[in-house]
């Protein structure tokens, strides 16, 4: 259930972000993509995952690389309980697949042994998809996206955020959070038109008096 949490948030939150600086992609979830033909077994369901170049409006149910001809260029994991598995059999689908850097994040990583909460792989050169980062640090950078993945809260309330800054100390918002400054920007405004339309019923009243 965390991890379907996690993805809720996260994946609608990176669309909105891409948009927003003009990039072309779609962002999607849980859905099996393909890379060899008559190869079922050959296949991966991404947590997240992004399209490069591909309308945000597609409808993707699954994604076959032969036939759709684009290659993810981002992917986003998060552990399950299966950790061994996630840990050593998911970097080789994704290298095989040829996704260009993928992102394991673990919110269990203290409860088993050699856990990491982040994992960054990216392709170098002819070495394939390399491990370049392992750490427990609370963000990670990712250049795929051009900003900081950066976890929040605990337990239960562990979600992943998208960050911006030269150290990703600044959050990027969510849509209730957006929603919530226009209200709070809408409120503002229209204190300031009463309290200008009260001053100049005060100017006014005192002209009257006057003459």
């Amino acid at each position: 259930m965390l991890q379907r949490w996690i993805v809720e948030l996260l994946r609608p939150l990176l669309q909105w972000w891409l948009t927003q600086r003009g990039v072309k992609a779609f962002v999607g979830a849980d859905q099996f993509i393909y890379w060899h033909q008559h190869d079922p077994h050959a296949r991966v369901s991404p947590d997240v995952y992004l399209l490069p170049g591909v309308d945000p409006h597609t409808r993707v149910r699954t994604w076959k690389i032969w036939q759709d001809r684009v290659v993810p260029s981002f992917a986003f994991e998060v552990v399950s309980q299966d950790w061994e598995k996630d840990y050593t059999e998911v970097p080789a689908r994704y290298a095989a697949l040829g996704v260009a850097e993928v992102v394991i994040f673990d919110p269990g990583y203290t409860e088993h042994p050699e856990g990491v909460r982040w994992q960054v792989l990216r392709r170098v050169g002819k070495r394939g998809l390399v491990r370049v980062e392992a750490k427990r640090a609370d963000r990670v950078r990712s250049r795929a996206l051009g900003c900081w993945l950066r976890v929040v809260g605990e337990g239960r309330d562990t979600r992943v955020r998208l960050a911006v800054s030269a150290r990703g100390d600044e959050l990027v918002p969510t849509a209730e959070e957006r929603e919530e400054a226009e209200r709070a920007a809408k409120e503002a405004a229209l204190k300031r038109v009463a309290a200008l339309e009260a001053e100049l019923r005060q100017l006014r009243g005192r002209r009257r008096r006057r003459s």
